[in-house]
């Protein structure tokens, strides 16, 4: 359990082991007589639609790993130290702190590098375009999510990145306070000047479908599945290549303001353009992790 991936299961299975033991006393309760849920949250990569209630804050930190390319060994993290805020019940805005860890060695194209590093900023402005009401189950949030590296997320080099996330955030509650179910549509351009004073730009093109069922007060089960497009081009006009991962998904509520959320993604298929190998793992990763933790006052 040494390892990025092992540390990633061994926290979300000791989380579960504890919140089984504290829904072990409510197990007789009526789903009708739970608190609503902030979706937001339960549908592991996949965003919901919730924004929180107006005036509510929240300090979170946000991982996701990737692991594993085409040859050698390849581990890298990136968390999120967020401060976040709802100043109205349409509006929320998110920002903070990057960091980033990579542990690589003897991969296609990457030097070897052992790191941990402050590596950028950034925020996010999430606007509630449709709410969720007693007779409209359909809920769906606008987002857009400015970035700012100075340590590549993929191959830990210096340089100077800059990334504009835009997301159409939309869930569906299918039984009221028991299955839910996430959509996401995704775009998301960059432009990075390396060391070498070369300018790359990218973007990728995706969408994802989730369906989570709780189980109990505060446990959230489920799955997810993404599909996803890579481009050397933020115009989508130079197509590389494209990746769908499908993986668990998992959130559970501590107590009625600390929560966490897991998903683990590993790629089922994919292909790159001009080779013939499966999957792709140019582009993307073999598997991928989330693991989130929230406080709110």
């Amino acid at each position: 359990m040494g390892t990025l991936p092992g540390r990633f299961c061994a926290i979300s299975l000791c989380a579960v082991t504890f919140a089984l033991g504290r829904a072990g006393v409510g197990r007789a309760e009526d789903a009708s007589s739970w608190r609503d849920i902030e979706t937001k949250y339960i549908f592991g990569f996949t965003t919901g639609s919730g924004i929180g209630l107006e005036g509510e804050k929240e300090f979170t930190t946000d991982t996701i790993g990737r692991f594993g390319k085409r040859d050698g060994h390849y581990a890298a993290t990136e968390t999120k130290y967020e401060f976040e805020f709802t100043p109205s019940q349409f509006i929320q805005i998110e920002f903070g702190a990057l960091g980033s860890t990579h542990n690589i060695g003897s991969v296609t194209d990457f030097d070897d590098r052992n790191q941990v590093a402050v590596s950028g900023a950034f925020a996010e402005f999430r606007y509630l375009a449709i709410e969720h009401t007693s007779n409209n189950p359909l809920a769906v949030t606008l987002a857009v999510e400015p970035t700012v590296r100075r340590i590549d997320e993929t191959s830990g080099e210096r340089v100077r990145n800059f990334e504009f996330e835009t997301t159409i955030n939309t869930d569906l509650e299918l039984l009221k306070n028991r299955l839910f179910a996430g959509f996401n549509l995704l775009y998301e351009p960059e432009v990075t000047r390396t060391a070498m004073g070369e300018t790359l730009r990218e973007a990728k093109l995706g969408g994802s479908a989730a369906l989570s069922l709780r189980i109990a007060s505060n446990i959230v089960v489920g799955g997810e599945v993404w599909y996803l497009r890579h481009y050397d081009s933020v115009g989508l006009s130079a197509f590389t290549g494209d990746a769908v991962m499908l993986g668990p998904t998992l959130y559970i509520a501590f107590t009625p303001k600390m929560f966490m959320t897991a998903a683990w993604n590993t790629q089922v298929w994919g292909r790159e353009v001009g080779n013939l190998v499966s999957l792709n793992l140019a582009e993307f990763q073999r598997n991928r992790a989330k693991l989130k933790f929230a406080i709110e006052f």
